[in-house]
């Protein structure tokens, strides 16, 4: 298999291979085939004389030929398929190619392109590098990992999703491999994570999606999703199947639905290494652009008040984590709790008799006393505009796919109490949006410090041009995976997380107006290396490293794979 056709030797960043197969299989391999850079002599001592034209091209001009390329595919689909294909065929190149363009590329290689890739998926199917479980063969669990041709020390990221919660678009059956596909891709460009010590999977447990289940085309299961006991009971199996086969590796979740997202962490948390990036992820980039945001007004995270407008997956994370940066602060997780409000689809989350919440939701529920006597909009239901009137937060965050959620009304009542206040439409993909950073300026007379979930361009207000972070979790989970690989962690704690989102803050400074209050995406690799240093120390610091750090600084350097053509070891 692949993996066995040539060996990565000790030596600077991976870069000395032996490479133990001759002729078009050298080709056939996306780590060894560099197509048209092979020199002359490469090509005498691999059997590739004649497969290739006579011309040698650099990796400079590689580079430059395929960016023409990328540049003239019709739309954004057209230009995820070619990189698609790329990457299949030569993984320095195309690596190379969108680290040199990430800030341009990121939205073909994941969202919002990456949408599109997925629900044409069985239409546009060509052979992937990953795994495919379904539930009715729980026993292939083993045999389906090992057959990736990796060995139990070669892997350090096992990234995987069940489909049900795919972006904005829901659930999408085994089209959903393309999500991790895509994260794995980012883990690579952004933090150096090797791409050979990365597994992307898939959990094939139906799905409730008509559209797959009518489409003859449909490559998944052709069942109803299966959820309760079975469900759990195969999530117990893959999960053991992981810790058999690759020891070492983190469980990285991506795009579960909201139930199973949080009992699955919760279950496994303190048992193996796992992370969910939806939850711990994106609750850390917000984190991070609010601790960013507070220290630009002078203020502590401790002493806002937030609202949280989506209570699902995403919202409670971030308010989980806040809670923690908060309590890092000096107050107990109690006083804290009381400084958060968050509304679900029936309105504010209360302990109000018959009121339902989920599980996960139940320690943000507002006492039933405590409100009863608001004057709402709408006698019974409590709503955003009613929060707002009555708690005037300093914080507004969006995670409800609720577009235009935030209007004038509730923002200009917002903006009337505190000065410089911190709003976040967080809700992907653009059309979802709670509201437009444009809209948000002008209603807070250009006050709003604001980060979002979609990237936006900037805005220009009043003379200023307000540069718009976006809230991408690329500057977490690649860092974090990176941290996580060299200190060989055992578990992902609150604390890492916490690290995470405090390192990336460091990086912000707000010295003049419009500035974001995160740092740019073009600046990826310096971000995920400044976050894999303070996951790694504060693993050390928990007593979850496996591995002693001795030059943290140096670690993490020499662990972030560059893509560069490797020095071949031929042996004749």
């Amino acid at each position: 298999m692949a993996e066995r056709a040539y060996e990565i030797l000790p030596g600077n960043h991976g870069t000395r291979v032996k490479v133990n197969v001759r002729g078009s299989a050298v080709l056939r391999i996306p780590r060894l085939n560099r197509g048209t850079a092979f020199t002359p002599e490469e090509r005498r001592r691999l059997g590739l004389v004649g497969l290739l034209p006579a011309h040698s091209t650099p990796l400079e001009g590689q580079l430059h030929r395929t960016y023409q390329r990328f540049l003239a595919a019709g739309n954004p689909l057209q230009q995820f398929a070619y990189l698609r294909g790329l990457r299949d065929r030569n993984t320095v190149l195309f690596y190379r190619l969108v680290s040199e363009h990430l800030e341009e590329m990121m939205p073909i290689i994941y969202t919002p392109t990456i949408g599109d890739a997925i629900l044409e998926f069985s239409m546009m199917f060509r052979q992937v590098n990953g795994v495919f479980l379904n539930i009715n063969a729980p026993e292939v669990i083993d045999e389906s990992l090992l057959a990736i041709g990796r060995r139990p020390e070669d892997v350090d990221i096992v990234i995987v999703t069940d489909s049900e919660g795919i972006l904005g678009i829901g659930d999408q059956g085994v089209g959903g491999v393309e999500i991790c596909l895509g994260k794995k891709s980012l883990y690579t460009a952004a933090a150096g994570v090797d791409p050979n010590r990365m597994v992307p999977v898939v959990l094939d447990v139906g799905t409730d999606n008509l559209r797959l289940l009518n489409d003859d085309l449909y490559l998944g299961l052709r069942q109803a999703r299966v959820r309760g006991e079975r469900y759990d009971a195969f999530i117990e199996e893959f999960v053991a199947g992981v810790q058999r086969v690759f020891p070492h590796a983190m469980i990285h979740w991506e795009d579960f639905g909201a139930d199973n997202a949080h009992r699955i962490l919760t279950t496994y948390r303190d048992k193996v290494c796992t992370f969910n990036d939806d939850v711990q992820g994106t609750a850390a980039v917000v984190g991070a652009a609010a601790l960013a945001g507070v220290r630009a007004k002078g203020e502590k995270l401790s002493a806002q008040r937030v609202v949280i407008h989506g209570a699902g997956t995403a919202g409670i994370g971030i308010a989980d984590l806040l809670v923690d940066l908060m309590v890092a602060e000096g107050l107990t997780p109690e006083q804290v709790r009381q400084r958060f409000w968050v509304t679900a689809s029936r309105g504010l989350v209360t302990d109000a008799p018959g009121a339902k919440a989920r599980d996960f939701q139940r320690p943000y529920g507002r006492a039933h006393g405590e409100v009863e006597h608001w004057t709402l909009d709408e006698p019974g239901h409590i709503g955003l505009a009613d929060v707002v009137r009555n708690v005037h937060p300093t914080i507004l965050i969006g995670t409800s796919a609720q577009p235009g959620s935030f209007t004038q009304e509730i923002v200009t009542d917002l903006a009337s109490h505190t000065e410089r206040p911190i709003i976040m439409p967080l809700s992907n993909p653009t059309s979802l949006v709670e509201a437009t950073p444009a809209h948000l300026l002008e209603w807070t007379s250009g006050r709003a410090l604001i980060a979002t979930g979609s990237p936006f361009d900037p805005v220009r207000y009043e003379g200023v041009e307000y540069t718009i972070a976006q809230a991408n979790n690329a500057f977490i989970f690649p860092g974090l995976g990176l941290g996580v690989s060299v200190c060989r962690a055992s578990r992902v704690t609150d604390g890492m997380i916490g690290a995470a989102a405090q390192a990336l803050a460091s990086l912000v400074r707000i010295s003049r107006p419009g500035q974001s209050i995160l740092p740019a995406l073009n600046d990826l690799r310096r971000v995920s290396a400044t976050v894999a240093i303070a996951v790694a120390k504060a693993a050390e610091a928990e007593g979850v490293a496996g591995e002693p750090l001795t030059d943290p600084v140096q670690e993490v350097f020499d662990a972030m794979w560059q893509p560069v053509y490797p020095e071949l070891i031929i042996e004749d």
